[in-house]
């Protein structure tokens, strides 16, 4: 059975609760709703939310812990001695999953895959057909491995969906069974609820979690393949698969800050500019359509910008700027890229300032135009210091919209990783890095690949430092005028 059919039996399962649990109810009271502690409709909403979540907690749980115990079985029919010279057990598995996922496609279709198993020559050619590219033919322990985890995923598939149905029906039985005329039903269903927010938020706080701690093993895995001292500290970043590899994070970190300063150099003014024009001098009609227009920049993907740096930008500062004085005679360079980002985060700066601009409270503007203040006078000494958290929180996240972006340094600022500050040069950031490490069937055992979780470490204190940083900004402007 599907997870799709799964679910909505379930959902059905929870739907017929509801009606089940609702009639119950009223039917103990014959009809009489005000001997019923809590009014129909709570009856059938802690039945069916008894009936639904927890075998949808089931299921997740189950497919997050299935592979783990799959998979270390079906490691285990590997042969050592038949691994190819280069590769290691973790990356063989990848073709095991590639085989028995294919071997699933296969048999969807209507293929007989048993005599698929016995001939490794003809099983590569017909998952080659499917779709499933395989670079070598696979080894009989790898057929073994890819026929187990087959067979074990059914089973396992078919038991969780045995069991979320058992559970669903138990919490439907559970439900009817508690419902009399003096359970006070809508007070279990508001804590079953709040239990369920809470749930629901501790997912973003586990993903953050499991990122870091991603980020950290495989960052200790790196540093124990190659020295923490020449990663921090060389000037040089030329990745060598196979050897010989000089992984400096230098020129990476340096290209990262100086394509994020130009932009935001472009991004804070004007977006700050904008936010007080909206806010103390533009009308309402005006308003109304000036600020929809900036936050269009948002809208934007990033592919387009990126376009944009290369065919516009990037020939316009050669052709004006960069061959006439002599800086330069590529379309690829730090200022082509920083300014296109610097339009990109515009509307992250002028929304979100805007919106704290306008939270000043209108006594402070009356009380400064009272004492004798021009209208720019107050805007600069009572608007913009009492706002200044707020603004601070918006460069903040223009910064890091900056420091995280991908596609407008590939195109605009190109791939050249150097220590400079002619800014017509071409360089690169952290992120595109990770990203051409990342690129292609590689091994995650050697440094040229590992780096990148060291590179994405590196990135994300950067990015906790700024947010410390104005932390301390916003505590300090809050304790003078709050």
């Amino acid at each position: 059975m599907s997870l799709g059919l799964l679910s909505l039996i379930i959902l059905a399962l929870a739907v017929f609760g509801y009606v089940l649990g609702r009639r119950k109810a009223v039917g103990q009271v014959e009809g009489d709703i005000r001997k019923l502690h809590s009014l129909p409709p709570f009856y059938g909403r802690i039945t069916a939310l008894l009936t639904a979540v927890p075998a949808f907690f089931l299921i997740a749980a189950w497919l997050l812990a299935q592979p783990l115990f799959l998979e270390t079985k079906a490691l285990s029919l590997i042969n050592p001695a038949e691994l190819p010279a280069g590769k290691s057990a973790d990356l063989v598995m990848a073709d095991v999953r590639r085989v028995a996922n294919g071997l699933n496609m296969l048999a969807a279709r209507g293929d007989d895959v048993t005599p698929l198993l016995a001939s490794p020559s003809a099983l590569k050619t017909a998952l080659n057909d499917a779709g499933v590219v395989l670079e070598t033919e696979p080894t009989p322990s790898t057929l073994a491995a890819s026929a187990a985890l087959r067979d074990a995923g059914a089973t396992s598939r078919l038991a969780m969906t045995g069991a979320a149905l058992l559970l669903a029906l138990g919490g439907l039985a559970f439900g009817l069974s508690r419902i009399t005329p003096e359970y006070r039903a809508r007070n279990a269903t508001e804590r079953f609820s709040m239990w369920l927010l809470m749930a629901s938020s501790l997912v973003a706080v586990l993903t953050t979690v499991g990122i870091v701690a991603s980020l950290l093993f495989e960052s200790i895995h790196f540093f124990r393949l190659y020295p923490a001292s020449e990663f921090f500290f060389s000037t040089v970043w030329k990745p060598q698969f196979g050897g010989g590899s000089s992984l400096g994070i230098l020129p990476l970190l340096w290209g990262t800050l100086y394509v994020s300063l130009i932009a935001l150099v472009v991004a804070v003014p004007i977006g700050l500019m904008s936010a007080i024009y909206l806010a103390e001098y533009a009308n309402k009609s005006t308003r109304a359509w000036v600020k929809p227009a900036i936050e269009i920049l948002a809208g934007i993907p990033t592919i387009v910008y990126g376009l944009f740096a290369l065919v516009t930008v990037g020939p316009l500062l050669r052709d004006y700027f960069a061959q006439p004085f002599g800086l330069g005679n590529s379309s690829s360079s730090v200022m082509t890229a920083g300014l296109v980002m610097g339009i990109m985060v515009i509307p992250f700066v002028s929304s979100l300032s805007d919106d704290i601009i306008n939270a000043v409270p209108q006594s402070l503007r009356d009380g400064s135009l009272g004492l004798g203040a021009t209208p720019s006078e107050t805007i600069k000494q009572v608007v913009i210091p009492a706002a200044l958290p707020g603004i601070v929180g918006a460069v903040l996240l223009a910064a890091s919209r900056a420091i995280g972006e991908t596609m407008i340094v590939v195109m605009g600022a190109g791939a050249a990783a150097k220590l400079s500050l002619d800014p017509f040069e071409a360089m690169t950031t952290v992120t595109v890095k990770i990203v051409s490490q990342l690129t292609g069937d590689t091994e995650f055992a050697s440094p040229e690949t590992l780096v990148a979780f060291a590179l994405g470490l590196t990135l994300f204190c950067l990015t906790l430092g700024l947010n410390i940083i104005a932390l301390m900004i916003v505590r300090k402007y809050r304790e003078q005028y709050e």
